[in-house]
């Protein structure tokens, strides 16, 4: 998540934010201050809408509860990173804590030595003491311009400081989001894509739609050629589903040899036209073995196309678009097949 909030704006959400935490028994570490800016904030629905959930009624959340929805619906960061995160948080708020109190103390200091003066004024006291008085208030006001000089540096350090943990955390919740072996969407990406579209879709709206792919005889490519080549076909389809899935719609690994394409604003027909592009493409395809120039043939795939239909859930249209996949399967592979109406 990307936050563009104003200073103005983001400090009102720091103090709701903070109310809410002071609510709950987690502790007020940085996860959970990110769980509820972007609860406050309303822009992460998924969120929200767990929280909701979760504390309908009167429950108070704790850290196992904090760090799960900090996985679920915002970004799945590895231990390191997010250690590494930890440990900046705390340094940004240590150095800010630090300058802070020394800049009181300056202050406390300086306020004395003005009481102190005014009260030898207020008492007569001026010929012995002024001009010491004053060569003391302008030692104290020298100390106080450095401190205010040292803490307005170290708040531009922790700015670029927050500014570098920020980028961290979008590097992390982006790596979080890509499959590691073909540079596609993740199965979570999807998840919280086809989400968010039917979430945003009218329910008078054609689409979206939803293809499943997958390819055929998949544990055969692997137990004659090994894993490596299996591999090699599982990039070379992703490459394939890249090229040809553009703009709003997006091409996910969904899991093993399986892949999902979200088409936001595609119709059936149109769905069903892409998913004979791709079938086809993938035919005709060749892949050469890995270490040498041998080429396989007959890669190929199936695939399931559904159209979401008024009311129905992401499981529901998951469940007829997996449910056409295997009818392709069953009618001889390397084929597309329209779901039904119903599971």
């Amino acid at each position: 998540m990307q936050y563009h909030d104003s200073i103005e704006k983001s400090a009102e959400y720091l103090r709701l934010a903070l109310a809410q935490m002071t609510q709950h028994a987690a502790g007020l570490h940085p996860v959970s201050y990110t769980i509820w800016y972007e609860y406050v904030a309303g822009i992460n629905p998924s969120l929200r809408q767990r929280v909701d959930e979760l504390t309908r009624d009167g429950q108070v959340l704790d850290d196992a509860a904090v760090y799960q929805l900090y996985r679920d619906h915002i970004a799945e960061i590895d231990e390191a990173a997010a250690q590494r995160i930890s440990q900046g948080f705390e340094k940004v708020m240590g150095d800010i804590s630090t300058s802070t109190a020394q800049a009181a103390d300056e202050a406390g200091q300086f306020g004395q030595m003005l009481k102190s003066w005014s009260d030898d004024v207020a008492a007569g006291k001026l010929t012995p003491t002024l001009s010491h008085g004053i060569a003391d208030l302008l030692h104290y006001s020298r100390d106080m311009q450095q401190t205010v000089l040292t803490l307005n540096n170290r708040l531009d350090e922790s700015h670029r400081e927050v500014e570098n943990l920020r980028n961290e955390v979008r590097r992390a919740r982006e790596d979080a989001l890509i499959d590691g072996l073909t540079g596609l969407a993740n199965r979570r990406s999807f998840d919280s894509t086809l989400a968010q579209c039917l979430a945003a879709t009218a329910s008078d709206m054609s689409g979206p739609s939803l293809l499943i792919a997958d390819i055929d005889h998949f544990k055969r490519v692997n137990d004659n050629y090994g894993h490596l080549f299996g591999d090699k076909v599982i990039r070379s389809i992703a490459t394939i589903l890249r090229d040809n899935v553009k703009g709003k719609d997006l091409a996910a690994r969904y899991g093993g040899e399986e892949f999902v394409v979200v088409l936001p604003e595609t119709p059936l027909d149109g769905a069903r036209s892409l998913a004979e592009k791709i079938r086809k493409i993938v035919e005709n395809c060749r892949i050469k073995r890995v270490g040498s120039d041998e080429t396989v043939a007959n890669i190929t795939i199936s695939l399931g196309v559904a159209s979401w239909l008024p009311g129905e859930t992401e499981q529901q249209l998951i469940a007829r678009a997996d449910s056409a996949l295997y009818q392709s399967k069953q009618q001889g592979r390397n084929r597309v097949t329209l779901a039904s109406a119903c599971t």
